[in-house]
């Protein structure tokens, strides 16, 4: 599940919808918080359950330092992000310049991983900064950045989350109808 980017992608996008779900109070919020931990939840047992054991497979050496390499990268912008952003007086911004740095760090990710599938995410997170940044410009609420970037975030990892399971369920299916036809 992990292997294959599902859980990573679950709980990121919990990670997300929680910022999000921030910019409502009271019940609506408490709804919220339920419906991001059964997504998340559902989105890891059905990996569990349809994707093969294999899906994902261990990283060749190569491969796995330069996903090390990308990562710490990501990690370090997003440290700088946080650090600059609270000493300008800026802390609304760290969502969506880490929306973007995110969505950044997929698009090698794509080229590591041979998943030019990745860019998909990757264009939609950049998005999802770029329109928390507008609110912010137009003066909008620190509570609308978060919910523009967070909701949005978080559909983008799990719609990704999703993709990856049934395209791996459906290969599945393939052989196993390719199996049963070849030994007829």
């Amino acid at each position: 599940m992990f292997k294959s980017g599902v859980g990573f992608l679950a709980l990121f996008g919990l990670g997300w919808w929680l910022l999000g779900s921030s910019g409502f109070d009271g019940l609506m919020r408490h709804v919220l918080l339920v419906v991001g931990c059964a997504v998340a939840v559902g989105l890891m047992l059905a990996a569990r359950r349809l994707l093969p054991s294999s899906a994902g497979g261990p990283f060749p050496v190569g491969r796995r330092r330069r996903f090390n390499q990308i990562n710490g990268l990501q990690w370090l912008l997003i440290i700088a992000i946080a650090v600059v952003c609270s000493q300008v007086g800026a802390p609304v911004l760290i969502p969506p310049l880490i929306a973007v740095v995110v969505g950044l760090h997929f698009l090698p990710l794509a080229a590591v991983f041979e998943q030019p599938g990745l860019r998909v995410p990757a264009a939609l997170l950049i998005a999802s900064g770029t329109a928390g940044m507008t609110v912010w410009l137009t003066n909008g609420p620190d509570g609308t950045v978060r919910l523009v970037v967070g909701l949005t975030s978080a559909l983008s990892l799990w719609g990704t989350a999703i993709w990856t399971i049934a395209g791996a369920a459906s290969t599945a299916e393939q052989e196993a109808g390719n199996e049963v036809s070849g030994g007829a």
